[in-house]
């Protein structure tokens, strides 16, 4: 009885598909990698003076909404409230997993400390590196347009949780292109800011010495879109249009 169920229902779907007598067109996903696979690392630099017995887990960054999961999000002048994403643009793995692990893959090429640690190691560190990705988005009507992003870090004292270094980064990429190669390499680059701005605190932290303070707020995010997001849609190519094939995400303001 389920066989032949069935069976009427690919018939009932066959029918349905081609009863116009015109193929149908099935819109395929396109995979991004925001941090492309690189060569294994076969050995890297000394740890620093007194490192080495120090052990760092970088733990999986939290975030909100869709910048949690994989898809490719927006921001427009038009509405510039409105976080948006693409339909058929995604990244081959959630955005906060792939900046965690190239977190900890620049720390550990920068050699500060005994063993960079993931949670899927389940080892024991002396420091523990968790936070938030903020923010990590396309803007396509900004002139040039451009990717951005904020991370907030906060390092502990693994044995009693103290924090010892609270950070904010943001930071921004042009997308020399009008493709979603382009963007792609354009946040690729981006991570590897974000992360080298972490890594030059984390050095002047193990070396006694205080890192700068962050950079004076811009006067929010309103004021920012004000001023980078100059509206140049015939900039855009076709798969990057922002309203093409894009709907708004879950935390999308009015």
């Amino acid at each position: 009885m389920v066989q032949m169920k069935r069976f009427i229902l690919i018939g009932l779907l066959s029918l349905g598909l081609g009863g116009c007598g015109a193929p149908v067109t099935v819109k395929q996903d396109q995979y991004l990698s925001l941090i492309p696979p690189t060569a294994p690392e076969l050995s890297g630099p000394a740890p620093a003076s007194g490192s080495r017995e120090q052990d760092l887990q970088v733990n999986e960054l939290a975030a909100r909404g869709f910048l949690g999961g994989r898809q490719v999000l927006f921001r427009t002048t038009a509405d510039p409230w409105q976080t948006q994403r693409y339909d058929q643009l995604l990244w081959d793995e959630p955005v906060p997993r792939a900046l965690s692990r190239h977190l900890a893959a620049s720390i550990r090429a920068a050699g500060l400390f005994r063993f960079v640690l993931i949670p899927a190691d389940r080892g024991n560190a002396d420091y523990l590196l968790s936070g938030e990705v903020e923010r990590f988005e396309h803007l396509p009507t900004a002139t040039p347009p451009r990717v951005v992003g904020t991370l907030s870090l906060t390092l502990l004292r693994a044995s009693d949780r103290r924090p010892l270094l609270v950070r904010r980064y943001d930071a921004e990429e042009i997308v020399a292109g009008e493709t979603p190669a382009a963007m792609a390499a354009a946040a690729t680059r981006l991570a590897d800011r974000l992360a080298a701005a972490l890594v030059t605190d984390l050095r002047a932290w193990r070396a006694g010495q205080p890192p700068l303070p962050n950079p004076p707020p811009r006067g929010g995010r309103e004021q920012e879109n004000q001023r980078l997001e100059i509206p140049n849609p015939t900039r855009l190519g076709a798969l990057l249009t922002a309203p093409a094939g894009a709907g708004p995400a879950a935390n999308s303001r009015p």
